[in-house]
């Protein structure tokens, strides 16, 4: 599979749109091609054709009468389908959901489709978001675009096949514990997760609302930032969003490394990290510090407790926003139910798959009488433990730096009888999660032919900072890996 793109980068589409070289109808076929010529990979759900067709052709005519229709038009993108989209239903990759279609659009894509965006198809995701492999989708699993046999990652899985496999420039995902960074290392893209609250998540199907936030996956950080500055923000529909920053989150990938202190997680480089992982991120590392970064390392003592508070919180979160999924208001109902008690539990039942009643049910036991104090509430005390523990860390360093996960891809059906297996997945993510920063994953070459990515976390609310720095990151490390595979074929 090639690494180079077939799309420029998301300025360039938008300028050529604008200065009339390619129409948006042009590059919305396009897309719906590529998405149909590489379907067997089983990253989208459903496309918005119609819909993205009329809206190419609107700002087409747009552009002809000499409007500016914005710094996105006609780019081409997919959102994870727990995005409420108009054009096609909104399901979360659940049975529960099949048939629903959304009364109104979420802010990150009205916000995108004001700048000219056009949304061509929904992604494939593990269902409601619960997983990390893309397998516990109640439709199909997506497959890896390096090798079909394995995972793409989760739960954002088809968003970062969509976007390494040239379907579209760039693609939403959703990242509560690590759903846009992880695929995007197991599938060889960049995966952003911001600061919490920095883009809305009104219209995004719950997960974990202490955690939830919205991802940016696309072939390059410049791309991410780009997209990222058309929804950051804040908004009257979500509570929990922040100010944005004055200046524009858009970078450039000639911003100096030089003088920047990364500190090294000692805790995600030690036992249990594959071989060929820890070589790639050190490679990386190396890197880095030939270009003037000082390279230190970093202890977070409380991080190894970190996947135990998550799968404490999380599901607890999980069983309380899955409560209105009752098949009384929308989604599947039990036609044959003959009382409501039947209703709410032959519902349940049917609409959900594995996964959810699993996390349903640990959510449930983890606030039920008797275990909250046991479990909850000292999970809660540990997370403002490691709170704590990185704003402190974060005084000494300007960023963190480690694995994304400990593994590459893993092949399909390996860890789907072992949850505790499959939840390690997510070990080296849900720090930045629980502590409310801004993390990036970036390209770091390859371990045995797989994609491993470099996994960068800065304080909150330095998502600008955090993005410049990635770009530069990105663009040294490529030109390495570049060099490295010029020397190789010339030998």
């Amino acid at each position: 599979m090639s690494t180079e793109s077939k799309w420029p980068s998301v300025a360039i589409i938008a300028a050529d749109v604008q200065s009339g070289k390619i129409t948006a109808t042009e590059l919305v076929k396009q897309a719906l091609q590529t998405i149909e010529d590489k379907k067997e990979y089983q990253a989208v759900i459903a496309t918005t054709a119609d819909r993205a067709l009329e809206r190419a052709k609107e700002i087409d005519e747009q552009i002809a009468s000499g409007s500016n229709v914005g710094k996105l038009a006609g780019v081409p993108f997919i959102a994870k389908d727990n995005f409420l989209v108009f054009g096609s239903e909104t399901t979360a990759a659940s049975n529960i959901l099949k048939g629903f279609d959304a009364p109104y659009q979420s802010t990150a894509i009205e916000k995108l489709e004001s700048e000219g965006a056009i949304c061509v198809a929904k992604a494939n995701l593990d269902a409601f978001g619960h997983g990390g492999s893309t397998e516990n989708s109640d439709f199909f699993t997506t497959k890896n675009p390096h090798d079909t046999e394995r995972v793409p990652g989760g739960s954002s899985g088809g968003s970062a096949v969509a976007v390494v496999l040239d379907m579209v420039p760039f693609a939403l995902g959703t990242d509560t514990g690590g759903s846009s960074r992880q695929p995007a290392s197991f599938s060889g893209c960049v995966g952003y997760k911001p600061t919490y609250g920095l883009i809305s998540r009104s219209g995004v199907i719950a997960m974990a609302s202490s955690t939830d936030t919205i991802g940016t996956l696309a072939r390059t950080v410049e791309d991410v930032a780009y997209v990222v500055d058309v929804m950051a923000g804040r908004d009257p529909l979500d509570s929990t969003t922040i100010d944005r920053d004055e200046q524009s989150y858009q970078v450039s990938n000639a911003a100096s490394l030089k003088g920047k202190k990364v500190g090294v997680i000692k805790e995600y480089m030690g036992e249990g990290v594959d071989p060929g992982v820890k070589q790639a991120i050190e490679a990386s590392l190396e890197v880095l510090k030939k270009a003037g970064a000082e390279i230190v390392p970093v202890s977070l003592p409380s991080l190894e407790y970190s996947l135990g508070v998550y799968y404490i919180v999380v599901p607890a979160e999980i069983s309380s926003n899955l409560s209105r999924y009752d098949g009384q208001r929308y989604g599947y109902s039990d036609a044959d139910a003959n009382n409501l008690d039947t209703s709410y539990t032959s519902s349940r039942t049917t609409g959900f798959g594995a996964e959810a009643k699993r996390r349903i049910m640990t959510g449930a036991y983890v606030l039920s009488s008797g275990y909250y104090d046991a479990y909850y509430n000292k999970a809660q005390t540990v997370r403002t433990k490691l709170i704590q523990e990185f704003n402190a860390v974060l005084e000494d360093v300007d960023f963190l730096a480690g694995p994304t996960a400990p593994t590459t891809a893993f092949k399909i059906g390996q860890n789907t009888n072992d949850p505790l297996q499959m939840y390690l997945a997510d070990v080296m993510t849900v720090g930045a999660s629980l502590v409310g920063i801004p993390a990036l994953v970036v390209p770091a070459g390859k371990a045995a032919g797989l994609p491993v990515g470099l996994q960068l976390m800065t304080k909150q609310k330095a998502d600008r900072m955090l993005l410049s720095f990635g770009a530069a990151a990105q663009s040294a490390i490529s030109k390495e890996i570049s060099s490295k595979q010029s020397k190789e074929i010339e030998t």
